[in-house]
């Protein structure tokens, strides 16, 4: 940093006249900075009266004010005591990661949380947005009040670190999908439409608003994230690490922008882990961590007189953030850092704050806003009912559908590719007694594609939706059950479509018998062996992550398998085992299609190839393999039992894996 900047940062400090001992270093005190709700912390102006969204001389985002947002009164944010640990390693031991934190977050400012990686940035920020709930103890206040959570989270957002987007979905359906979610299916869609263009035309996304999200820049990335949420209009915004990832120019495009949004009402809090001179200068106030404790909370004005006043000076031509990093990463001793816990009291001490004599205590702010009890608080979370959530995450998941070519083309043609190989492998198999043998191996290769290629490709719905899942259910987008219920609904349509002309081209290349009422049972176990193994992955991925879950999926299958009836009768299996071939849904899926092909008194088969047929007879067959044949509506009982037990199992599993991070 070169002399006229630092002589411009030093400018910014007082140095008190009041004497000092001779072996005391010199005290500092705390510059009164005027605060105002309309210009902002420090006298900064809150927005910009130009008309639109542009781009100042040196690339900043200058904004109007909203137009279609409603104002909200600034929201005060108060923590004592904060505490946070995990448990780690096979006996469970409990490590502490916040100790006994406190601090003040006053409303309509931008709030940076720093330190070092490992200092409790990020654990911090969730346990303050509710992200995080469980092995904390402390108390959080909102405006002088115990937090309630439900209610907090209505007022709140959270932006994670990575720009968690669907990806296949322009702007412009990103915004009118969240804008279903969060403002309901009664709200005007003029008003709806006002609000996000408006919103696009203040954030400089106006322009892009065609754009598929997975095309965007990475800051453009990030302005679509804070846009979603801003359709809500948050007075509270948590934001994890915003600069991540940017570019020099995206970073001050993104605080810029979060600047002058705290400057028009809202609380942004914020985690970022070093940055550069002009960006700290931008936040109004810093609260600083190491090893879980609080070095430092004030304004980022003063921290340098706060560090002198503990005997650290910061060096001259020096980043004051690049120097509380250093003595929080105790480059300057380790020493240090307790000596900085004690100074500020581990966020306690307030003196160090824009103007202290603004900043409320509890009971004032309990005086200044008298609690409001409604005459019936809703406990829902989501904006909207089940109904509207369900038809939303259906439009969202039929836009998807059309655009990924994984689930829709390339589905489609492996199902006709493998069905006209398996049909030609097979040909005529199905009516010539000569050939029952090679007919039976066939439905069980058809066991084998439909178990194995459904499953797969659903095993990976959950691991990659994870992150968006949670981002989406945390900000109350939708209800876990809605979610639930479109996966399972958005999938039937093509799931019957490939199991359909799979099941036409095999069946009749392998001249099946010409009945429909055979076609019909042959279609429907097809059909329901692919829905169970569809519920098995999904069963699956909910609990397992992407490597793990491609492994144990597979794997499941193999003790299915084995109880069957395929390489081992049913008949043959040791008395120990027998238990197996009831919980194997792969043995109704076999015995199913036995029974459609030659159950039912299925006539003689014709012997052309060979000059004797050993099972031209159906039920000679039917008993070598130990299968009546007459079994049909059994197994259709059982597919259905085992599809709905997996799909049950598969969100308790979902539900279980998204409150274990929290």
């Amino acid at each position: 940093m070169n002399d006229i900047v630092q002589e411009g940062l030093r400018a910014e400090f007082a140095l008190s006249s009041a004497p000092a001992a001779a072996d005391a270093p010199p005290v500092y005190k705390p510059t009164t900075m005027p605060y105002d709700r309309e210009s902002g912390p420090n006298g900064s102006v809150g927005h910009s009266s130009n008309p639109g969204s542009q781009e100042s001389d040196d690339g900043s985002l200058e904004l109007k004010r909203f137009s279609n947002l409603p104002t909200r009164e600034p929201v005060d944010i108060q923590f004592k005591d904060i505490s946070y640990y995990v448990n780690v390693g096979f006996r469970k031991e409990k490590k502490e990661i916040l100790h006994k934190v406190n601090g003040k977050f006053p409303g309509g400012q931008l709030i940076a949380i720093m330190g070092p990686s490992g200092a409790g940035k990020s654990t911090l920020l969730h346990v303050l947005s509710g992200y995080k709930k469980s092995n904390v103890n402390g108390a959080v206040y909102v405006n002088g009040r115990i937090r309630n959570l439900n209610s907090f989270r209505k007022m709140t957002c959270y932006i994670t670190q990575d720009d968690h987007l669907q990806e296949l979905l322009t702007v412009l359906e990103n915004m009118r999908i969240a804008a279903d979610f969060k403002l309901g299916a009664n709200y005007p869609v003029q008003q709806k439409d006002a609000r996000i263009e408006d919103i696009l035309t203040v954030l400089g996304l106006y322009e892009h608003q065609f754009t598929l999200a997975g095309r965007l820049s990475g800051g453009q990335k990030k302005r679509l994230s804070i846009a979603l949420e801003l359709i809500s209009n948050p007075t509270i915004m948590f934001l994890d690490e915003p600069t991540t990832g940017l570019d020099s120019f995206s970073c001050t495009q993104v605080v810029d922008l979060l600047k002058q949004l705290a400057g028009q009402g809202r609380t942004i809090i914020c985690t970022i882990h070093q940055p550069s001179a002009k960006l700290f200068a931008e936040f109004d106030q810093v609260y600083v961590l190491s090893l879980g404790e609080c070095l430092y909370q004030g304004s980022t004005g003063n921290l340098v007189p706060y560090l002198q006043s503990i005997g650290l000076p910061c060096p001259k031509y020096h980043n004051p953030a690049d120097y509380i990093i250093e003595l929080a990463c105790g480059e300057h001793g380790d020493d240090k850092i307790p000596h900085m816990v004690a100074g500020t009291g581990n966020g306690e001490c307030l003196d160090w704050f824009g103007d202290p004599s603004k900043v409320l205590k509890l009971e004032t702010l309990r005086m200044k806003y008298p609690i409001q009890r409604p005459a019936k608080e809703n406990t829902i979370l989501q904006a909207t009912n089940q109904w509207n959530q369900l038809k939303t995450l259906i439009k969202r998941g039929i836009i998807r559908g059309k655009r990924d070519t994984t689930l829709t083309h390339l589905r489609i043609g492996v199902n006709i590719m493998v069905a006209v190989m398996l049909g030609f492998l097979f040909i005529e198999g199905g009516n010539e007694g000569s050939r029952v043998l090679d007919n039976y191996n066939l439905m069980f290769a058809n066991l084998m594609h439909h178990s194995m290629t459904t499953m797969m490709l659903t095993v990976l719905t959950f691991p990659t939706e994870m992150a968006i899942l949670r981002k989406e259910h945390f900000n109350r987008y939708y209800s876990l059950k809605s979610y639930y219920a479109s996966v399972t609904l958005l999938d039937i349509p093509m799931a019957t479509f490939c199991c359909f002309i799979y099941t036409v081209i095999v069946y009749f290349l392998s001249y099946q018998p010409h009945e429909f009422f055979r076609f019909a049972m042959f279609f429907t176990i097809s059909l329901l062996v692919a829905f169970v193994a569809q519920s098995i992955g999904l069963m699956v991925g909910a609990w397992f992550n992407v490597v793990n879950g491609t492994f144990i999926a597979p794997v499941s299958s193999i003790p299915m398998m084995m109880f069957a009836g395929f390489g081992v009768t049913l008949r043959d299996l040791p008395p120990y085992l027998k238990w197996g071939s009831y919980i194997s849904y792969l043995r109704y899926g076999l015995e199913g299609y036995v029974g459609a092909i030659y159950g039912e008194n299925r006539e003689t088969l014709v012997c052309e190839a060979k000059p004797y047929c050993h099972f031209k007879y159906p039920k000679r067959f039917l008993h070598e393999i130990s299968m009546e044949g007459d079994q049909f509506w059994t197994d259709v009982y059982a597919l259905c039992i085992n599809m709905l037990l997996f799909r049950v199992l598969a969100f308790i599993l979902l539900k279980a894996k998204l409150r274990a991070v929290r």
